[in-house]
């Protein structure tokens, strides 16, 4: 998963009297429904509304596609802000989004996800549909080993504009984004599938409208069954059938319908003349809505400690380290018995490379609390178990991962551990089934597929292997594509199909490899260096400006605590750097490849030298 350089770097200058704000406030009240956690410091009626309404939405996901799963292995803690002031010193980096003015945030992560509304715009429009969006990405993620990004963000915003009332519930409505459909034609639907997120495109608001109106054709467009065909398109997809033949199954030649499609969106207005758009769009109304009892929530004020803990792991995910360190102390004076501030303090300690504290610190907060499978899961990966090829050890380090497993039994990551596990242990059977579940419970991480790639590879199944390869390398870009590439040039040339695949690199870049040695980190980030071991011979990188960093899906860690300060060394890097202006260093870094290599298979039994 690649991403910038400058989401991986801590905040540096958040201002303490921010987070006084918040750690000022009396204690918040929890409120739980069925399916949802909803922490708010407002009014305890609002709250409700908001658990009711993500139920609702829930439930519409559960009419439409039965069978799907709906429930992550990163829990969801919907944050209800009282209003746009208590929202800013929640998310400090607010305040750089239309001047802090955002109704609502969704914060996607690896263990944990953020969903944060205000409660003072919650009714109105424009002021939940960010949320219900990455809601709904959440569930096309959970059930889909890959989509397009024009369907990916096309069904998001379709399901973001559901509309609720006492007893109904409303598919179709516009979304708000239809209005800058009128400064441009339509793109031909070949373009619109031919975006992806590296598109100069991808994240306007032209290119969401029109994913928007591309899947509301081909849901309430005619012949198109109601949606029938979009079905059959999916299911295609997930089949693993390239996206133009999945389409020309599904619903005919693009161009085909590229007329179709424009009367549609427009009606009969001339084309450029969008002044003369009247179009109406078809709602649904869904008949028997759920009857969700709001009396059945369970409502509570959490402790002083608790609220201040909570408000700390937002922090923490947002990587505001100075933000849930504060909140963080505070809820260890008022309650040092407290399991989440013990593990957020792991954490804290853990973006810092304390490594020895973090293990302690996570080690006390599962004794403190044993549901935190986080703290057990980070405590082991972090024992000299994890590594060992004794088998005693490995034993421990396998029952350790199935406790994590027996509490939450969808945290993919544990399964990832247990796979890389068996195949240390020859069991390439047992990897492969542990791989696949991880797969199944995480299907649109691209390292995944690979992991189970691997695995297939060692069996002696190339061909397989390579059918793995080719599926990552054709839908993903930069580093996982990359990743894809070097799984398709180890399979033998005599098991995969005939063609070559390219590596993706940055314009005008050379590409190097070899193995972290070590990172300096100083407090300004343009100090940042990186030393790069190639069997001896010693190259050190800068950087200059912004980068991409991929890391591999697979990295126990994962993108959630992943910084470029720590917990580097060791690991295989591709840099992919531009040449440097004199001898002093070998080159500014472009883009930045971490990579986790399958691990070694056991070679001989030792006795176990880790209690």
């Amino acid at each position: 998963m690649s991403r910038p350089l400058g989401a991986l770097v801590l905040l540096s200058s958040i201002l303490t009297c921010v987070t006084a704000l918040v750690a000022a406030e009396k204690p918040w009240t929890e409120v739980r429904s069925p399916h949802f956690r909803v922490l708010t410091n407002g009014s305890t009626q609002d709250a409700v509304k908001v658990a009711r309404e993500f139920e609702q939405l829930r439930w519409v996901f559960a009419t439409r596609f039965p069978g799907w799963r709906l429930e992550s292995g990163a829990p969801l803690l919907v944050i209800a802000v009282r209003d746009q002031a208590t929202a800013k010193a929640l998310d400090p980096q607010l305040r750089g989004f239309a001047g802090g003015h955002i109704a609502g945030l969704f914060r996607h992560g690896w263990e944990k996800q953020f969903a944060m509304v205000r409660l003072d715009t919650f009714g109105g429009d424009g002021s939940k549909e960010v949320v219900y969006h990455e809601y709904a990405h959440t569930i096309l993620h959970m059930n889909s080993r890959w989509l397009p990004t024009w369907l990916d963000e096309g069904m998001a915003e379709f399901y973001a504009y559901t509309r609720f009332d006492e007893h109904k519930v409303y598919l179709g409505a516009p979304t708000e984004r239809l209005r800058v459909l009128h400064s441009a034609p339509l793109g031909s639907i070949e373009e619109i599938m031919a975006v992806t997120q590296r598109s100069a495109l991808y994240q306007s608001d032209f290119f969401y409208a029109e994913s928007w109106a591309l899947v509301h054709f081909l849901i309430y467009g005619p012949g198109m069954e109601g949606g029938k065909k979009l079905g059959r398109f999916s299911t295609l997809l997930q089949q693993g059938v390239e996206q133009r033949k999945a389409f020309q199954q599904a619903f005919g030649e693009p161009k085909e319908i590229d007329k179709a499609f424009a009367v549609y969106t427009w009606g009969e207005a001339a084309p450029g003349d969008f002044s003369r758009v009247t179009k109406a769009f078809d709602v649904t109304a869904l008949k028997n809505s759920p009857q969700i009892n709001e009396r059945e929530f369970a409502i509570r004020t959490t402790s002083m400690a608790e609220t201040e803990a909570e408000l700390a792991s937002y922090h923490l995910w947002i990587r505001d380290s100075q933000g849930a360190r504060s909140l963080n102390e505070q809820a260890m004076k008022d309650d040092p018995k407290l399991g989440l501030a013990q593990e957020n303090l792991g954490y804290l300690d853990l973006a810092d490379g304390k490594d020895a504290e973090a293990s302690a610190e996570f080690a006390q907060a599962h004794a403190l609390d044993n549901k935190l499978y986080l703290s057990l899961f980070a405590k082991t990966m972090m024992s000299p178990l994890s590594s060992s090829h004794a088998v005693p050890d490995m034993n421990s380090f396998g029952a350790a991962l199935g406790k994590v497993l027996q509490i939450n039994p969808q945290f993919a990551p544990a399964y990832v551990q247990l796979a890389r596990l068996a195949f240390r242990e020859h069991d390439f059977d047992a990897a492969l089934l542990m791989s696949r579940k991880a797969e199944e419970l995480e299907p649109s991480l691209a390292g995944y597929h690979l992991l189970s790639g691997q695995i297939l590879l060692r069996m002696g199944k190339g061909s397989d292997a390579a059918d793995a390869a080719k599926f990552v390398a054709d839908r993903w870009v930069g580093s996982d594509h990359n990743e894809a590439v070097e799984l398709w040039n180890s399979v033998p040339a005599e098991q995969r199909p005939t063609g070559e695949m390219a590596f993706e690199s940055p314009k005008d870049t050379q590409v190097i490899e070899g193995k972290v040695k070590s990172v300096a980190c100083a407090d300004k980030e343009q100090d940042w260096a990186l030393v790069l071991d190639q069997g001896g011979r010693f190259l050190t990188f800068h950087r200059k400006g912004g980068f991409d960093t991929g890391i591999s899906d697979t990295i126990w860690y994962g993108a959630d605590h992943f910084n470029l300060c720590h917990h580097l060394e060791g690991l295989r890097a591709i840099v992919h750097y531009h040449l440097a202006p004199d001898a002093a260093y070998a080159g500014d870094i472009a883009e930045l490849e971490i990579r986790d290599s399958p691990p070694e298979p056991l070679k001989e039994s030792t006795a176990s030298t880790h209690p």
